[in-house]
């Protein structure tokens, strides 16, 4: 059996495609015909002066509707870092008939698979929280990292998602909507130079676009913030964030080059005891949190793949050797490309079982990695991404609405594909190795067994991404640039 394979489960990181939304047509200018009793001599001046005057007319309209729009917005007395227009920025609101405040952001996820763009209407009723009242999405491939040896190939797309925007939002609020890229463990595991030369090219389209630009639209996201971005995107779906001192929820979220764990610590132990680097201060709504929050770079899905088949990222096997895993099947030949790198893989011949040596390869990758936590088994955790897509693939939750599984289910069906897998190879031959990979980095993590997970893609119809906690930190910092005081 031989197959040509990329990175990432069919599904994970998919396309959404957007209907296409209404053009409105040019304005429609109706001419009364001049009458053919007048002289011709008349007809011909008053033609093109009428023409003049209402083209002035016209002109002058646009002229003060433009600036009558822009003084609407409610200034930003201390501008965000860096914006491109003007000395002092604005922040993006307006207000609905309801007295609502309306605002916008857009928050580019530059991932290890794709980029994504997701444009968010906000509304904040007076003297409360904002709430989300729209999302807009869409996904190209392959990510920003493809384009490392080509980075003029990269603006295209860049400029498509942007078009998604200009679409989504008003014209009287582009030049108050923030607009920001980070780019994930993709542009991590770049050499520094390329990855520079990529996130250049960004700022270069983003700087020639209408919306609000600073200097630190574009940037790579260290693994920490894109945990806690995650965790403000949780809490502030389930509403955890409305009330002061209420109980939250953790977050877990499996990407394909890294892997991130965050939660509000209860217990005094848990802060005393974890590692530098893995306690972070977060500042919202004039309130501060302490969260345990880490990203460990490698440990993603797709990274973990590489590094259980004894491949090194970023590097091909050496002198094209084949690498060979207990984890597949021992029929198994084919290749399989990670980041831009193709692979030959097999099987490993005379394998009594799969998932015993197989979990025995996965615990060696893992050893010494990963910080076991005591608190996780007392607080409420969502889980996404690939944690998502596997259990989805295997039954264990509803593929569209999701569901609530515990721990220990993952390693139920790991132990069954590997089972069926040594015998009747499956059009996904890396199912044994991932289920029981991501079976032991939880149970690495501190969960037991029993421990139940809710997994999701969306609350509320709303995307569980990290996007939506960053843009909303991202506007919280400008309002309190506005005011510092508070």
């Amino acid at each position: 059996m031989t197959s040509v394979l990329r990175s990432g489960p069919q599904g994970h990181g998919g396309d959404l495609f957007l209907g296409e939304r209404p053009q409105h047509g040019p304005w429609q200018t109706r001419m009364r015909k001049i009458s053919n009793h007048g002289s011709l001599r008349v007809a011909k001046v008053a033609y093109p002066l009428g023409l003049c005057v209402g083209l002035f007319i016209y002109v002058a309209y646009i002229k003060w509707h433009r600036a009558t729009a822009t003084q609407a917005f409610f200034s930003i007395t201390r501008a965000a870092p860096g914006t491109r227009w003007g000395q002092q920025a604005h922040s993006p609101q307006g207000t609905a008939a309801d007295g609502h405040e309306v605002f916008y952001g857009i928050m580019f996820d530059a991932g290890s698979t794709g980029t994504r763009v997701h444009v968010f209407q906000f509304a904040r009723p007076p003297r409360e929280t904002p709430t989300l009242t729209h999302e807009t999405f869409k996904a190209l491939k392959p990510g920003l990292s493809a384009y490392a040896d080509d980075v003029e190939k990269s603006a295209q797309g860049i400029q498509e998602l942007l078009d998604v925007a200009k679409q989504d939002i008003p014209f009287d609020f582009w030049k108050a909507t923030p607009l920001v890229l980070k780019a994930t463990a993709g542009l991590r595991l770049l050499p520094g130079e390329k990855a520079q030369k990529l996130l250049q090219k960004v700022k270069e389209v983003f700087k020639a676009s209408p919306f609000l630009v600073g200097d630190d639209c574009v940037s790579i996201m260290n693994g920490t913030d894109e945990g806690v971005s995650a965790w403000i995107t949780v809490n502030f779906l389930t509403g955890s964030l409305k009330t002061p001192g209420g109980s939250s929820v953790g977050m877990l979220d499996l990407g394909g080059g890294s892997t991130q764990i965050a939660f509000l610590p209860r217990v005094e132990g848990t802060l005393q005891t974890s590692p530098p680097g893995y306690l972070t201060a977060l500042r919202m709504f004039n309130r501060t949190y302490k969260l345990y929050s880490y990203s460990y770079l490698g440990l993603g899905l797709m990274s973990a793949r590489l590094a259980i088949l004894g491949g090194v990222e970023g590097q091909p096997a050496k002198d094209g050797k084949e690498l060979v895993s207990p984890c597949l099947s021992p029929s198994f030949k084919g290749e399989w490309e990670h980041a831009e790198v193709t692979y030959r893989v097999s099987g490993q011949k005379a394998v009594a079982s799969l998932h015993e040596p197989c979990a025995a390869r996965v615990s060696e990758v893992l050893r010494n990695r990963v910080h076991r936590t005591e608190e996780v088994k007392h607080v409420d955790f969502y889980a996404f991404s690939y944690y998502y897509d596997l259990a989805a693939g295997v039954g264990l939750i509803d593929a569209e609405k999701g569901g609530s599984l515990v721990v220990g289910d993952f390693e139920i069906a790991a132990k069954y594909v590997c089972r069926t897998l040594e015998t009747q190879p499956q059009s996904s031959p890396f199912a044994c190795m991932d289920l029981t990979y991501v079976s032991l980095l939880l149970q690495e993590f501190g969960f037991p067994r029993s421990k139940v997970l809710k997994l999701t893609r969306k609350i509320d119809n709303v995307e569980t991404s990290w996007a939506l906690g960053a843009i909303f930190h991202y506007i919280d910092s400008l309002n309190r640039q506005k005011s510092p005081a508070s």
